[in-house]
């Protein structure tokens, strides 16, 4: 499996980094609440400050969904709209350790963090463009075409596992309880992106083989067109 940006992407947002994190042997029984307190503590901080909507981070995000056509105080990406819960009402709910882990990581560094059961993608995961024939499955359960143009997390089958980039995920991928394998992305714009990408990518990963005892493969793609290969096995390492 390659993880993968295509030519538009590449061209669109080279300012674009990325830090991917595979897992393999993940188990629903582990318990990382301190660790995801922490990681909220320090958003709720940093929010005391100011809302999300000023954030350099976020801003960048902002910028992006601008050029892709779209509202961002419509389509938020997934950081600021984590953010203003967390900040609406003080905590963010429980779903599934890895969940929770990278939630809590997503609005301490207010950078997007996608999470894929890999045992439901086909074959590569591209960030693409839709063709407007691919399908996806939202959390109710209905079935929904991204609109042509519309930037997706797409695999081999037609599947769009993420619809406005990193807006909203599906159903179809979804990390549960039967999840053994997965795939984090974490992305980020902004100046200084790459280094906190590689801080967020290090800490998560660290807080994941601590707390659910799984060792993940991660790897920093800081050019356009780094790629990401699956090896199924613990290490780390820079591409571009």
């Amino acid at each position: 499996m390659q993880f993968l940006y295509s030519r538009y992407m590449q061209h669109t947002f080279p300012d674009r980094v990325t830090g991917v994190v595979e897992l393999d042997g993940i188990g629903p029984d582990a318990m990382a609440k301190a660790e995801v307190a922490t990681l909220t503590a320090r958003a709720l901080m940093r929010l005391k400050a100011g809302v999300e909507g000023g954030f350099p981070e976020i801003q960048a995000w902002r910028r992006a969904y601008s050029t892709m056509g779209l509202k961002p105080t419509q389509y938020r990406c997934a950081s600021e709209a984590l953010l203003r819960r967390l900040r609406k009402n003080g905590s963010l709910p429980t779903l599934h350790p890895l969940i929770d882990l990278c939630n809590a990581a997503s609005v301490a560094y207010a950078i997007p963090v996608a999470v894929f059961d890999l045992d439901h993608v086909a074959g590569d995961l591209e960030v693409r463009q839709a063709k407007g024939n691919e399908t996806y499955i939202a959390f109710s359960g209905e079935t929904e075409t991204p609109d042509p143009g519309e930037v997706i997390f797409a695999d081999d089958d037609g599947y769009a596992h993420a619809r406005r980039w990193a807006n909203r995920q599906s159903r179809k991928s979804a990390v549960s309880a039967e999840t053994k394998s997965a795939l984090i992305v974490t992305e980020a714009m902004h100046e200084g992106g790459a280094e906190d990408v590689e801080k967020l990518t290090n800490e998560l990963s660290a807080l994941i083989a601590d707390t659910l005892e799984v060792a993940g493969q991660t790897e920093l793609l800081l050019h356009p067109d780094a790629i990401f290969a699956s090896g199924k096995a613990g290490g780390g390492g820079r591409v571009g």
